[in-house]
C-alpha cells in the first residue's frame, strides 16, 4: 500500500506539473477540475485510493479540486464519448487509466494535459514519440513489459517440458494486449 500510495502521489505531481506556472496563481483561487477518464466502474480501489491520498496532501474533492469520474464498465467501445464528455466539462487535466482510455482522451484533448498509468508501450502503441522526449500534452506511468509475454511462455515450457499447446484468452480490442500477444507468438514461433 505504501508503494501505491508513493505511484499515486507521483502521478498526482504529473498531474498538477502538466498546468502552466502563470496559471499556478490563477488555480490558487480557483477549483481545478481532475477527468478521470477508466475502462472499467466504480466502485475501483485504486481510484479510490488516489482520491484518499489527494485528500492527505490537502486536496478535496468538492472544496479546492473537482474530480469527474467517467467509466466504461468494461464496454471499450464507450471511451470516446467519455473522453468527449470530460473535454466538453473543460477539465484541466485528464488522467487515464490503460491503453485504450488514453488513445480515446488523445484523439479528443487538444491542448488538455493527460497523464496515463497502466499503458503498454507508449511508443508502440502511438502515445508518444519516444521515452526521452514524448512530446505533446501526454505523459504518465507504463507497464512497458511486452516482452515478458514470450518470456513467461519459455519459462512456462522450461517448467513443463511435455507441454505441447497453451491457450491465451485476451481482448483482442486492446491494442496493448495485442502486443503481449505478438511477443508470444514470436516466442513460439520464432
Amino acid at each position: 500500500m505504501i508503494k501505491y500510495r508513493a505511484t499515486v502521489l507521483w502521478l498526482f505531481s504529473l498531474v498538477f506539473a502538466t498546468i502552466h506556472p502563470a496559471e499556478a496563481q490563477q488555480l490558487a483561487k480557483k477549483v481545478t477540475r481532475i477527468g478521470v477518464l477508466s475502462p472499467g466502474a466504480l466502485p475501483l480501489g485504486p481510484l479510490e485510493a488516489f482520491r484518499q491520498t489527494l485528500r492527505e496532501v490537502g486536496y478535496i474533492d468538492g472544496q479546492n479540486i473537482t474530480i469527474e469520474w467517467r467509466f466504461a464498465e468494461g464496454k471499450n467501445d464507450r471511451l470516446p464519448q467519455l473522453a468527449e464528455d470530460l473535454v466538453r466539462l473543460k477539465v484541466d487535466v485528464i488522467f487515464v487509466i490503460n491503453t485504450q482510455a488514453t488513445q480515446a482522451a488523445k484523439k479528443v484533448a487538444g491542448t488538455i494535459p493527460i497523464v496515463f498509468a497502466r499503458v503498454s508501450d507508449p511508443t508502440r502503441t502511438g502515445l508518444v514519440a519516444s521515452l526521452s522526449r514524448p512530446g505533446g500534452n501526454i505523459t504518465g506511468l507504463s507497464n512497458v513489459a511486452d516482452e515478458l509475454g514470450g518470456k513467461r511462455l519459455e519459462l512456462l515450457k522450461e517448467t513443463l517440458p511435455h507441454l505441447s499447446q497453451v491457450a491465451v484468452l485476451w481482448n483482442s480490442g486492446n491494442p496493448g494486449v495485442a502486443l503481449i500477444v505478438k511477443e508470444m507468438e514470436f516466442a513460439v514461433l520464432g
